[in-house]
Parts: C-alpha cells; sequence; structure tokens
C-alpha cells in the first residue's frame, strides 16, 4: 500500500490504502465496503476503518448510508454527461475571466502549478495511483481559475471538479483511450492561459474536460447506471 509521509498513524495508512483502491477502481463503482474486511484485513479496530471512509464520504469518493454503511459510488451514464456539461461552461467561463483579470502572481502560480504537475508521475509501480498526483493535479486545475476575481464562479468549478474528481480517476483505470498525451494537454493550457489567449484556452479546456467524460463514457453505458 502506498505511503506519503514518513511517519502516519495507522488510521492514516487505512485511509490511504482505502483511497487509493477506490480511485485506482479496484473496488468497482456500487460496490458495498465491509467494514469488517477492512477491519480484519489491516489489524485495526471498526472504529477506525469508519472513520477512514468517512473522510472519503466527505470528499465525495464514497456513499454514506445510516442503514448500510458505505459504498462505492454507481457509475451513471447521464450524470457522467450532465457533469461534464456543467463543468465545460462553468470553467471556461472562469477561465476566461482569469484570463482577463489575473495578475503576474497569478500568471507565476500558474507556471508553478504546471512544474509541480509535470515532475509528479501519475501512477507508482504496478499502476498503483499515486496520490500525490490526484493532489498536484486538483491543483493546477484551481491555479488556472484563481484569477477570475470572482471568488462564486470559483466556489461553483471547484465543487463541481470535486464531484468529478472519482469520474477523473476512473477514466485513467476504465477508460478507454490509450493514444491520449494528457501531459501535453496540460502543457497546452498552462501555455495558453499565461499567453493570454483566452478563446483557444478555454477550447483547449474545454477539450481536455470532454476527452476525460468521453473515455469513460462507453464504460458507463455498459455497466454503469443511467442511458
Amino acid at each position: 500500500m502506498p505511503t506519503r509521509t514518513v511517519k502516519q498513524t495507522r488510521a492514516e495508512v487505512v485511509y490511504d490504502a482505502i483511497r487509493s483502491e477506490v480511485l485506482s477502481a479496484r473496488v468497482p463503482p456500487g460496490t458495498k465496503m465491509k467494514l469488517a474486511d477492512y477491519s480484519e484485513r489491516f489489524d485495526v479496530s471498526l472504529s477506525v476503518v469508519r472513520e477512514a471512509m468517512s473522510r472519503l464520504a466527505e470528499q465525495g469518493l464514497l456513499q454514506a448510508n445510516p442503514q448500510r454503511g458505505f459504498a462505492t459510488l454507481p457509475l451513471s451514464a447521464t450524470d457522467l454527461r450532465e457533469l461534464t456539461r456543467a463543468r465545460v461552461l462553468i470553467e471556461t467561463a472562469t477561465l476566461r475571466e482569469s484570463i482577463a483579470n489575473g495578475d503576474l502572481m497569478w500568471e507565476a502560480q500558474v507556471v508553478a502549478a504546471h512544474h509541480r504537475l509535470a515532475a509528479t508521475p501519475m501512477f507508482l509501480e504496478d499502476a498503483v495511483p499515486n496520490l500525490d498526483f490526484v493532489d498536484v493535479h486538483r491543483a493546477f486545475h484551481v491555479a488556472l481559475l484563481a484569477g477570475s476575481g470572482n471568488g462564486h464562479l470559483e466556489s461553483i468549478a471547484t465543487s463541481l471538479r470535486v464531484r468529478a474528481e472519482l469520474y477523473l480517476a476512473w477514466s485513467r483505470f476504465l477508460g478507454d483511450d490509450p493514444n491520449r498525451d494528457t501531459a501535453g494537454e496540460h502543457r497546452e493550457l498552462a501555455e495558453l492561459t499565461v499567453a493570454r489567449r483566452a478563446d483557444e484556452a478555454a477550447d483547449a479546456l474545454a477539450r481536455h474536460i470532454q476527452r476525460t467524460a468521453d473515455s469513460l463514457a462507453d464504460y458507463a453505458r455498459t455497466v454503469g447506471s443511467g442511458e
């Protein structure tokens, strides 16, 4: 199981391990999570497992049900389509505002966020997802929009992106887009944004978001709920 710090509490180790399994789709969408199984597997109390799963539920990576415990989220083709459309509309509009209003400090933050992203591998050994990449990737997209000067737009964009986090992860493991150059897409986004080429940057962001959804759409229609 991946470890992200030199010293971790047992609860943090369990949290990271379950999060890694969820993000890598090793626990399929719509699966009930049995606390007792994880308690035995990690040799920890049920309360430690429950705490870890509660944190994941707060982040939108698990569903919490008072009567039935925890489960991974179902994969809905309809929700994926609607969420993608909402993200394209809101994030491209906010990016345009950032390009129009962002200052030199904002430009530097975009460059720095992309530098960290480019230097962080998406996967560790044996195709284990690098949890640091998940965080750095999120920070890059937040940085792109952080110059807008409109906290409401940025808040809506962030909430939609958090809602899409699991779909983003699933697209890397369940999707079908072997020739995708994700690093190149991020580089193009950063360059167009800093160059203040608003139309091209917005188009690049829309394609970036849509391609992630498209790579997962066939799988969602086959095994997920919805159309």
